[in-house]
Parts: structure tokens; C-alpha cells; sequence
């Protein structure tokens, strides 16, 4: 009974990867195309992919406005490198016709550590995820220049804010999904359990 629905956007990106990890993190995975879909999950991950082509996907797909109103009213959110940007209530640079999501008072700049052939590996401390630290995979990531009062920083790698938490909405500049580590996954769902709970009382 306990066992939380969570979706992944299943427009564009590493979406099986995102659905392997909530399984190994003890939820019910599912992928999430339409406004019928998202409806019936208790929290969605935003995967890493093309910021732009997801937004515009979410728009054609008619999806982008019942998740900025299940988001605003508090459904739990987990994005994932270009998740991070579609999350935030600003980017610095943003691409022609791209929308985001909105939900973390933070501004971020895309492809801010570098492209492609810059990706890397490195180890991240995550408030909230005890052991060893997080093996962060950075693709083309974002970064995130500044936060507002609402949100709280989780990370930081080489100077820069890489993991945010506002209310329900957590968002990495890197890929957990892709290290075989579930335990960033195993916070959202542990969040989306507390926010099940919540409802509950």
C-alpha cells in the first residue's frame, strides 16, 4: 500500500534508465506521455535530454500545463540535468521558444560545464544521502548560478551549486540513473512517500 506510483516525462532522454532506478528504489516506475498518464502518478521524474525539445514536446503533447499546475500544487518532482533547467523559474540563457516547468526559485545556465566532449565523472557530497559521495555523471550539464530564499543548495562541485531542494522539487545537474547508485532515487521517493502521508492525515 505503500509502495508510491512515480512516472518519468517519457518525451525525450534517458527515460529507461530513470525507470530501472525507481524500481531499484522500491516504486511502481511508469513512463508519462499525456495529461491522462500524469494524473494517475504520485510524483514524475524530468530525465536529462534536450531542455528545448522536451518543452516543446510537453506543449505539443498537451502535458506542460497539468504539470505546471500539479507541480505548483505541490506534486513531488525529481529533474535530472535538463530536468534542473526545466525546473527552475529562470535560465540565464535560454533557447528560442523554450519554456520551462518552473518550481525552484533558482536561475541556471544551460551547458554550463561544458559540451559533449567535456562530460565527466565526479564525486558529489548530497546533503541527505549518507555513505560514500554520489558518483555524479555530468553530460552537457547546467549549473546552477544562484538560488533564491525558498531553496535549499544539496551540492556544490568545483565552486558550483549542482543539487537543489525547494518544498517538494529536487533537481541534480548530474545523472544518478546512469551509475547503478539508486540513493538520489531512493530520496524522491522517500519524498513522495512523506508527501502520500501527508495527504493521508
Amino acid at each position: 500500500m505503500n509502495t508510491p506510483v512515480i512516472g518519468v516525462l517519457a518525451l525525450q532522454g534517458d527515460v529507461r534508465e530513470h525507470l530501472i532506478a525507481l524500481a531499484a528504489a522500491d516504486a511502481v516506475a511508469r513512463p508519462v506521455r499525456r495529461p491522462e498518464e500524469l494524473a494517475e502518478v504520485d510524483g514524475l521524474v524530468l530525465p536529462g535530454g534536450e531542455s528545448t525539445t522536451i518543452s516543446k514536446l510537453a506543449v505539443l503533447f498537451g502535458v506542460m500545463e497539468p504539470l505546471r499546475a500539479r507541480v505548483r500544487a505541490g506534486m513531488p518532482v525529481y529533474g535530472t540535468c535538463a530536468g534542473l533547467i526545466l525546473l527552475a523559474d529562470k535560465i540565464l540563457d535560454p533557447r528560442s521558444g523554450q519554456e520551462t516547468i518552473g518550481g525552484i526559485d533558482m536561475i541556471v545556465r544551460r551547458n554550463a560545464f561544458g559540451r559533449q566532449n567535456e562530460s565527466f565523472e565526479a564525486s558529489v557530497d548530497v546533503k541527505g544521502i549518507t555513505g560514500d559521495p554520489v558518483e555524479g555523471v555530468f553530460i552537457r550539464a547546467p549549473w546552477v548560478e544562484s538560488v533564491g530564499a525558498g531553496a535549499e543548495v544539496l551540492a556544490e562541485h568545483d565552486g558550483h551549486i549542482v543539487a537543489v531542494r525547494q518544498g517538494n522539487a529536487l533537481a541534480t545537474s548530474f545523472h544518478p540513473e546512469l551509475t547503478g547508485d539508486h540513493r538520489v532515487h531512493a530520496l524522491f521517493v522517500d519524498m513522495v512517500r512523506g508527501d502520500r502521508a501527508a495527504e493521508s492525515l
